[in-house]
């Protein structure tokens, strides 16, 4: 995972796309949430937001 991290960034360096950075972090942050929403009580309050 940390290669891959590493890949990653030097892609993005070289390549000038740092426009990637916020798209990666949306999708990431997506994702957090419904990890979280399965695991709580919280769930049905998040799902109402989709």
């Amino acid at each position: 995972m940390v290669e891959f991290l590493k890949d990653l960034w030097s892609f993005m360096k070289a390549r000038r796309k740092w426009w990637l950075i916020p798209v990666i972090l949306v999708v990431l942050l997506i994702g957090a949430l419904i990890i979280f929403a399965e695991s709580s009580a919280v769930g049905s309050f998040i799902y109402t937001l989709f």
